[in-house]
């Protein structure tokens, strides 16, 4: 009989690529994991793995069971979520997730927002990233979360974009910064990039790639960084430019890039940042308290383009 400790084994072994990991990521013993593993291949009636290697590799099976299995797990914690409702905003744990640069929107602010409000509550603001954040909504570790949505995919995903931040262009040399700068110039331009590990699903990203393809030009990036901080750090000691939201100009420039200034791009462009969570969910009274809160945080910041909180 299919259980749930047998799917989140499965999904463990799938996200990682071996027992081993997997079961270093649970807290379980190795042989645990793949006894599980082996009593869900009894159930469906075929193998969800090949070994090569030291890991594995999902078969057919396993690919097309993924998608139910998060499905399933997602709903039991929905399940448990609604069940403790009527206690979690006195005593529980408020998770909420959010992409990385929203520590300088917003971050501080909104727990400071939630523990001033429910004093007895645990807050997890967790995320690095929009793509690594919506994954966490698909695996159901997640209810419910703000993200940059150029690099969303919403299958199975509901989303309401509630701000838009505009992308503009950082540099130390005023004279690349006396005017909006142009698709051919940002195509030609060094540039310092954060968001290394997530290049190739990075809303700011995709937005310029778009934008410069279109021109049918390519993009160049001279340096890679993880964090935005080191980004503007270097284009204040003029070793490159870089281009991130308005809000991280601000608040980033008066102090790691003072001799550095800001301007547009032409055309101009945006970051749009949404509210997201599973399609069909039931909202635990925590999820809609931190939508709340963390929408109008960021509508302080950014530029609003949805109905106010509240009006729906």
């Amino acid at each position: 009989m299919l259980s749930l400790h047998q799917l989140t084994c499965f999904l463990a072994t799938y996200e990682h690529g071996s027992f081993t990991a997997a079961a270093e990521d649970l807290g379980y013993a190795q042989p645990s994991v793949s006894e599980q593993v082996r009593a869900l291949e009894k159930t469906v009636g075929g193998a969800l793995f090949t070994r090569v290697g030291r890991g594995v590799v999902p078969t057919q099976t396993g690919h097309l069971l993924r998608p139910h299995a998060e499905k399933v797990l997602g709903a039991a914690d929905e399940a448990l979520r609604a069940v403790r409702s009527s206690h979690v905003l006195e005593t529980g744990t408020i998770r909420f997730g959010m992409f990385g640069i929203a520590r300088l929107y917003a971050g501080a602010g909104l727990v400071s927002d939630v523990v001033t409000r429910h004093p007895g509550v645990r807050v997890e603001l967790v995320g690095q990233n929009s793509s690594e954040v919506t994954e966490e909504l698909r695996r159901g570790r997640l209810e419910a979360a703000m993200v940059a949505v150029p690099a969303l995919d919403s299958e199975g995903l509901e989303v309401r974009p509630v701000a838009r931040d505009e992308l503009v262009y950082v540099s130390a040399d005023p004279a690349r910064t006396a005017a909006p700068v142009t698709v051919e110039q940002l195509a030609a331009a060094d540039l310092v990039m954060p968001e290394a590990t997530w290049r190739r699903s990075d809303s700011t990203r995709i937005v310029l790639r778009q934008l410069i393809h279109a021109a049918g030009l390519t993009p160049r990036t001279r340096i890679e960084v993880e964090d935005v901080e080191t980004a503007v750090e270097l284009a204040g000691m003029g070793h490159a430019d870089t281009v991130v939201p308005r809000g991280a100009a601000r608040a980033l420039l008066p102090r790691l890039a003072p001799d550095a200034a800001y301007v547009s791009l032409a055309p101009r462009q945006w970051d749009t940042l949404a509210i997201v969570h599973r399609a069909g969910a039931t909202l635990s009274p925590a999820a809609r308290l931190m939508i709340e809160l963390a929408t109008r945080r960021i509508q302080t910041v950014a530029e609003p383009i949805d109905e106010p909180v509240g009006s729906r």
